[in-house]
């Protein structure tokens, strides 16, 4: 593995886990505003060049062999959650008058369009095949331990809070000794898919195999029956699967956390970096800029930002492929794409599936009739709604309407973001007298980030 300082990129070897896409996606590097027309020619050439550098690797020429291969075809006949035609191979889909026709050129083994609010599926591509998930697992990580702590919570690292990350592991920066809040380690996992950050939070757990355990049981209390956590991090790992079907309930489960929406929908933030110590003897610790791997939120040389996009997570493993589940809002309709990896292993390739399904599935609401829906939590008709909908971490079940934490801008330690606009309003859009939540299978999602074009 090339490595650089936290400031710098570092290379990962393809067998490793990564919150990007293709063979550069771990660790930190210089970040900069979203690119312009202007300076797109220049972000290709440094695209190439690093992809180069990479190939010529020694971390990249002893790439570890996927744990396990997945096989190019689907079961004969998978989980009938959500509905009979979820659990069958192929694509399903029931267009009504109107309704336009699917993209022809998508490659994904497995995709879902879904409406986030309602639970319909729009359409769906062997919703319920179980593959590895890479890092968009780190979605039920989130929904699992959020609530666990405060923002301000403080975790000095151990030397053992680091011990058994996998090798060629996406990377924020994380340095032994040093001090970190909560809210900076959540960063660290949602923007830079860092595996160092989900093992100092699972320490804080006490310890990755309690964590996996919490995890699994949550993802049974969500109803996701082809999920099975061995590594919290989302790391390749033997028997370590889910579905798109599964991906998309964590998103969903997750956006009712304001600080899940908080930390998905940031674009860049100043992450603590390592205490130096001059010649005179003084000790300073200055930070450096991360950026979301997510090429739909943040942008990149070939994928424009998504009109109304507002997270979720992306992945990349070798035996996983490219994973991805993205939110986004327009006119307002919120819908929910997960894509699972692609055949086309090209630069970006997940994104730019994601997309089209994006805008076949909002020009297609409401002239489809749905192939399934997506289950809600088991306790979700027991529970209060006011305590799902607030969801704040720390557990204090206070704040989560009302109040407007800004994406990219002001969360305590400094999340920034030009030209990014959020706004988190008040409760849950509609409810029935006595807290029950909505017939139909409608489990309402507070008002999600809405983001401003760039300048």
């Amino acid at each position: 593995m090339v490595s650089v300082s936290p400031h710098a990129v570092r290379i990962r070897a393809r067998g490793g886990e990564g919150g990007g896409t293709g063979p550069i996606a771990g660790g930190t590097f210089p970040l900069v505003p979203a690119p312009k027309k202007a300076l797109r020619r220049s972000l290709t050439v440094t695209s190439a060049a690093l992809t180069a550098l990479a190939l010529l690797s020694p971390a990249a020429l002893a790439a570890p062999s996927p744990s396990t291969s997945p096989s190019a075809t689907p079961p004969a006949s998978m989980s009938g959650v959500g509905g009979a035609r979820l659990g069958k191979p192929g694509t399903q889909v029931d267009l009504a008058g109107g309704a336009p026709v699917l993209p022809k050129d998508l490659t994904a083994r497995s995709w879902i369009v879904a409406d986030a609010e309602s639970g319909d599926v729009l359409a769906a591509h062997n919703a319920h095949w179980e593959l590895a998930p890479a890092s968009t697992l780190k979605m039920l990580f989130a929904d699992t331990l959020l609530p666990k702590w405060p923002k301000t919570t403080k975790r000095k690292v151990q030397v053992s809070d680091l011990a058994g990350i996998g090798s060629g592991s996406s990377m924020v920066g994380i340095k032994e000794e040093e001090t970190y809040t909560v809210h900076d380690l959540w960063l660290g996992v949602f923007l830079r898919s860092g595996n160092d950050a989900v093992h100092v939070l699972s320490a804080m757990n006490d310890g990755v195999e309690k964590t996996v355990a919490d995890m699994n049981a949550h993802a049974k209390e969500l109803q996701a029956g082809d999920t099975t956590v061995v590594s919290p991090d989302g790391y390749d790992m033997p028997g370590q699967v889910s579905s798109a079907y599964d991906l998309t309930l964590f998103a969903r489960s997750g956006l009712q956390k304001k600080d899940f929406r908080e930390y998905a929908s940031t674009v860049r933030a100043k992450f603590p970096g390592e205490t130096k110590k001059d010649k005179k003897g003084k000790t300073s610790r200055e930070p450096f800029e991360i950026q979301n791997t997510n090429r739909l939120l943040a942008g990149d040389a070939d994928v424009e930002v998504y009109p109304g996009i507002a997270g979720v997570k992306n992945g990349y493993t070798t035996n996983a492929g490219n994973t991805f589940t993205g939110v986004a809002e327009q006119g307002g309709k919120v819908l929910l794409v997960t894509v699972m990896h692609p055949a086309e292993d090209k630069h970006n390739e997940v994104y730019k599936e994601t997309a089209r399904l994006f805008d076949w599935g909002f020009r297609a609401a409401g002239k489809v009739r749905p192939v399934g829906e997506l289950v809600r939590p088991r306790s979700a008709t027991a529970a209060s709604p006011s305590a799902e909908a607030s969801g704040e971490a720390g557990g204090t079940g206070k704040g989560g309407a009302g109040t407007k934490p800004v994406a990219g801008a002001a969360a305590g330690d400094g999340a920034g973001g030009a030209g990014v606009a959020a706004g988190i309003a008040a409760g849950v859009l509609a409810l029935l007298a006595g807290g029950a939540f909505l017939i139909n299978r409608k489990w309402p999602l507070p008002d999600l980030v809405r983001r401003r074009t760039r300048p």
